[in-house]
């Protein structure tokens, strides 16, 4: 062999083991990033796994007909197992898709089992809410507690209150709700410790605790705190494995049209998405832009957005689907109700460009 066909053959072989190093890197190197795009879509006014998403007991409740739909984000990747370059390269050319740096989607100081744990309380949390707000909304009293849903280790009160605790006073004042116990807290936390009575276990307790400063200046117990609900009405709410706490509206929603004769979609197919408080506050929540590419691709026509996410719809809208934009339970209820009527959804508020 000529010393020039043994170069042409060494400098093909370097090209070929160069290529499959590429090769190689792009299939299976770990990459900092994760995909989302869109998840499963449940009709909450169906069934999921076989039984009613909605169950109701105690009350008349009605058949319904066509569909409300709970929206979901899927995401490829988690910090054990990255999705390969080549696949990140595919997902950015998707509008459906978006790659996230895997810091945003799993924090480095949390695990993947404390992201699923902390996404499946919030979406238990948000169904109770929505119980709640759809139960208020249809002139049902429904009392509320607040109570502790969790100690930060290392924080005020760390040892002194327990999860599950039931917060009745603060330094003497009835705590009625949790942005009511926030501010006391700041009213006389800079005047030395609290006393903080809580029921336990059905016992009275009251514990002496000296709240902290957070980085916003703020005084905290460092504890998160929820509601308990005395419901009038036995409501069951199940939907597998999904997570976060986007679908309250939706929920809430469902609950009402179950428990009201007739058809709140009117027969349409309908989705939407939004977190829910039990006053029927709707807010913001994230990924909408795969949930709206998710509600048309399930044939979905109508899509009920947060009027705070708005910003994040314009220029995302997939096909024909509608956006209407709401900001409260009753005013999704009441767009819902004139939609029934045949009327098009174009005519009502929407999301427009600043």
């Amino acid at each position: 062999m000529s010393t020039k066909s043994r170069a042409r053959k060494l400098t093909g072989i370097g090209f070929l083991a160069l290529f499959m190093g590429c090769l190689f890197a792009l299939v299976f190197l770990p990459t900092p990033y994760v995909i989302e795009r869109p998840g499963p879509v449940f009709n909450v006014l169906g069934q999921s796994g076989g039984r009613p998403v909605i169950t109701i007991d105690g009350v008349s409740s009605y058949p319904t007909t066509g569909k409300l739909d709970v929206l979901t984000v899927s995401v490829l990747g988690n910090r054990e197992n990255t999705p390969s370059w080549i696949e990140l390269g595919w997902a950015s050319l998707d509008p459906a898709q978006a790659v996230v740096p895997i810091d945003v989607m799993y924090p480095p100081s949390v695990s993947t089992a404390q992201v699923a744990a902390e996404s499946t309380a919030m979406m238990e949390e948000s169904q109770q809410d929505a119980v709640a707000a759809a139960l208020t909304q249809l002139g049902y009293t429904v009392p509320a507690h607040v109570y502790v849903s969790e100690v930060s280790k290392g924080s005020p009160s760390s040892g002194k209150l327990v999860a599950a605790d039931f917060v009745l006073k603060v330094n003497g004042v009835d705590i009625k709700d949790v942005d009511q116990m926030r501010t006391i807290i700041n009213q006389f936390a800079p005047h030395g410790p609290l006393k903080v009575e809580v029921t336990r276990d059905g016992q009275k307790v009251v514990e002496t605790i000296t709240a902290t400063k957070n980085a916003e200046g703020k005084y905290r117990l460092g504890i998160l705190a929820g509601y308990k609900y005395d419901f009038p009405v036995k409501i069951k709410l199940q939907l597998g494995d999904v997570g976060g706490p986007s679908g309250g509206m939706m929920f809430a929603l469902g609950i009402i049209d179950r428990l009201t004769p007739g058809q709140l979609t009117g027969g349409r197919h309908i989705a939407g998405t939004g977190t829910i408080d039990a006053a029927g506050n709707v807010g913001p929540i994230g990924g909408i832009r795969h949930k709206l590419y998710g509600a048309a691709n399930a044939g979905a026509t109508i899509f009920l957005a947060p009027a705070s996410n708005c910003d994040e719809v314009v220029g995302h809208i997939p096909g024909n689907l509608k956006v209407v934009k709401v900001s409260t339970l009753s005013e999704a209820k009441a767009d819902l109700e004139i939609i029934a009527t045949g009327t098009d959804p174009a005519t009502l508020p929407t999301c427009t460009a600043k």
